[in-house]
């Protein structure tokens, strides 16, 4: 996949496919929900069962559109749009989501401009 530079900013679109490091140090590719209103990304916490992801470093207050509630919080090796990163994750129930990844300010604000009407 080839990406588009816009004053040094990497574009990408609403929907982004995700590279997950494991902890059985296995890579996993999966199709993450980009949510500029999200101060925080959030993993599914199954699929974090799954990836054996963890462990949990703290806890935090997260207000969202279901009311706050503390989350515990992970860090997680992840890459998009070709971009390595070390970031931190909250883990929440989002079984009744179409996505399980949903990535937040925490990651978009490292070099990330998003274009809506770009497609995969």
């Amino acid at each position: 996949m080839t990406y588009k530079y816009v004053n040094g900013r990497t574009l990408i679109g609403l929907l982004e496919p995700v590279t997950i490091q494991g902890g059985d140090g296995k890579q996993r590719i999966i199709m993450a929900k980009i949510d500029t209103g999200a101060s925080k990304s959030s993993l599914d916490e199954n699929l974090t069962k799954q990836l054996g992801l963890g462990p949990v470093l703290k806890s935090r207050l997260i207000k969202s559109a279901h009311g706050s509630k503390f989350r515990p919080i992970i860090e997680v090796d992840i890459e998009i749009a070709k971009k390595a990163l070390r970031a931190e994750f909250t883990i929440v129930d989002r079984s009744h989501m179409a996505y399980q990844v949903l990535i937040g300010q925490n990651i978009l604000k490292h070099g990330f401009l998003i274009d809506p009407v770009k497609h995969m």
